[in-house]
């Protein structure tokens, strides 16, 4: 299993929009980085739902449901999505700034690609995070 962060502004997509809706696609991401990752997730790789721009902080845990498939969003036919369904909230949101004070998480691409929309998180990091935000 692979672990991942997708992240997502609170106002256009939310935890809370997340969970309600169950499964969804994880669509409009146009960064070949990104893409590159979204290709490589499996079915059962879980990812830290961030959100980005409002509160910069990771609130929730994902599952993939649905490996890659071309986005019908784009318009180029370049770019992929995932279906993610929500698995559970953190107890206490881990903010970025949090996450900028612990050095064990110093070389974590959210603190030295904070841009990128979709990124792994390697397995220490995860465990880490996850009892930040106390979760087991």
């Amino acid at each position: 299993m692979k672990y991942w962060l997708i992240k997502s502004e609170p106002d256009t997509w939310s935890w809370t929009q997340h969970v309600k809706k169950g499964a969804d696609s994880w669509t409009g991401v146009r960064n070949h980085q990104a893409k590159a990752h979204l290709q490589a997730m499996k079915r059962g790789d879980l990812a830290f739902f961030y959100h980005s721009n409002e509160g910069k902080e990771i609130v929730g845990v994902s599952e993939v449901v649905k490996e890659a498939y071309p986005d019908a969003t784009d318009a180029t036919g370049k770019f992929y999505c995932v279906d993610f369904k929500a698995v559970e909230p953190l107890k206490e949101p881990v903010s970025l700034a949090t996450i900028k004070t612990e050095k064990k998480l110093a070389d974590m691409v959210l603190v030295n690609n904070s841009r990128l929309s979709v990124q792994p998180v390697t397995a220490d990091e995860w465990k880490l995070i996850r009892k930040m935000g106390g979760l087991k």
